[in-house]
């Protein structure tokens, strides 16, 4: 069986969307950006079977064979994904799939995510009545797990469950950012980073993470739910809305192309939706499981800071060592891209793990509607 390798990664810088620098960039535009600039750097002549891009929110459509035809990739057909947050990720992990059963020997996967571009949606509920603007529910209404409030569904159920208070959501929201601006300052995201021009310049560094922000600042922020007692989900210990696009070359190894990394393994779980913040546990679990490693032989974890609560809970949960996990940043500091977030964590995760001299890396992510994904990567040592 062939393994699937990492043979590029590369992303957009992360906007803040509807103020940030990507505010007039679309979809279309992220996805042609990454997908040019990686096909630029493939250096074989073996043909691209498939795109994949998770996308959502975007009104429909394939944005990834829109993204092959601008970028010259005629002959090569799309596909779009959709998982909710882990839509990236599950991207790659579909493109492994493929590797590995010997059905495709190149694909391009990753994701893409515009919230200041996207369209809205209408929806008919009566002969002359509509919801507009309209937002599809990831899983039924429930007031224990609302579907259109992750604040509560995620946030704050995930931080009850497991016992965490506004003070450790608000210092984990604190090393996020430092560690993201630390990250930027070193130069660590130089070699997945690929600039791009807007209406408003060239936008080359992540503007996310805030350099200022203090725990006094991150105290000071009202609760989203004041008048639910004890609420301790705020702006600043959740993942903002953000705009972006990252995109990995996934290869058989029997190409023989210089692999960044190795998939390992991959594993998705779903849970009742009340739980999603603590998805990521069973994921991770259930990932490592399949590749045969405990988790005490994994060198680094990302997992996605949707909400501060969600780190925290599978941190305790599994016993993991904090100082290994979101070295650089995540959800809370770096962003939230949500169709492109999973693949973003993919490819600043493998650059990492190179930086550091290979070995065992978790990425993982809760998704929307009671959903969770694990990718398991190896580099090899030098």
């Amino acid at each position: 069986m062939p393994e699937a390798v990492i043979v590029s990664a590369l992303r957009t810088p992360i906007g803040t969307a509807v103020k940030g620098t990507l505010r007039e960039t679309t979809a279309f535009d992220l996805a042609h950006h990454v997908v040019e600039a990686t096909t630029k750097q493939l250096e074989t002549d073996a043909p691209v079977d498939d795109l994949i891009l998770g996308e959502g929110r975007y009104g429909g459509g394939v944005i990834a064979r829109h993204a092959a035809i601008t970028a010259g990739l005629t002959g090569v057909p799309g596909l779009a994904h959709n998982r909710h947050c882990a839509a990236g990720m599950a991207a790659v992990q579909t493109a492994a799939a493929g590797i590995r059963s010997g059905m495709d020997r190149l694909v391009l996967a990753g994701g893409v995510n515009a919230d200041s571009t996207g369209p809205k949606a209408r929806f008919r509920v009566g002969p002359d009545e509509w919801v507009d603007p309209w937002t599809s529910p990831s899983h039924p209404d429930r007031t224990d797990a609302p579907n259109l409030d992750m604040s509560i569904t995620v946030g704050w159920n995930a931080a009850v469950k497991s016992g965490i208070t506004r003070e450790e959501l608000d210092a984990w929201a604190l090393r996020s950012h430092r560690n993201a601006v630390a990250a930027i300052d070193e130069g660590r995201f130089d070699d997945e980073v690929v600039p791009i021009d807007t209406p408003f310049g060239r936008f080359a560094v992540d503007e996310h993470p805030r350099r200022s922000t203090t725990m006094e600042k991150l105290a000071s922020l009202k609760v989203l739910h004041p008048e639910i007692e004890g609420f301790s989900i705020t702006a600043g210990n959740a993942a903002g809305a953000n705009d972006g696009a990252a995109l990995l070359t996934v290869a058989s190894d029997e190409l023989g192309l210089p692999a960044l990394a190795t998939i390992r393994s991959w594993a998705s779980v779903g849970v009742d939706p009340a739980d999603t913040g603590l998805a990521p546990i069973e994921a991770i679990t259930k990932a490592a499981r399949k590749a045969g490693i405990s988790l005490s032989d994994v060198k680094l974890f990302e997992i996605n800071e949707a909400f501060a609560s969600v780190p925290i809970a599978t941190v305790r949960a599994l016993d993991l060592n904090p100082d290994l996990v979101n070295v650089n940043g995540s959800g809370c500091s770096l962003g939230h891209p949500v169709a492109a977030t999973g693949a973003r964590m993919i490819v600043t995760t493998v650059h990492e793990l190179r930086r550091r001299g290979g070995g065992l890396a978790i990425v993982a992510m809760c998704a929307g509607g009671g959903m969770g994904s694990a990718t398991v990567l190896e580099v090899a040592a030098p």
